[in-house]
């Protein structure tokens, strides 16, 4: 029998950040910015990064993973200004609150589970 491989998401950081890829990649739909493309697909792309990264934790942890949630946290913090779609508000504020959230869990599960954590929680 082969060996069946199985995700192991060994912290709740993953699925959270996972969560908010989903939502973010389904925003310009549900917010009604889809047919904007700047900010659409700033949105798909980098909701489709995060989940790569996601998933790069789900074969190996590293602190590489951190280092970029938290830079495609600052660039949606970012982009309305840099890819210049700051006319929508909608769009502007969904980059900007879930830029943020990526940076909170990340930051979060970097003190809680990373190494040597007075916690006692450990990677």
């Amino acid at each position: 029998m082969l060996p069946v491989w199985k995700p192991k998401v060994e912290h709740p950081r993953s699925g959270l950040n996972l969560l908010l890829a989903v939502g973010l990649f389904i925003s310009p739909w549900v917010l009604r910015f889809h047919e904007e493309p700047r900010p659409a697909w700033t949105a798909w792309l980098t909701a489709l990064a995060i989940a790569i990264v996601v998933g790069a934790e789900t074969i190996r942890l590293a602190e590489w993973q951190e280092w970029a949630s938290v830079a495609l946290g600052i660039w949606l913090v970012v982009a309305p200004l840099f890819v210049g779609f700051t006319a929508n508000a909608i769009a502007q504020w969904t980059h900007i609150v879930a830029g943020v959230l990526v940076i909170a869990v990340t930051a979060w599960g970097a003190w809680v589970f990373g190494p040597k954590r007075p916690m006692g929680l450990r990677r």
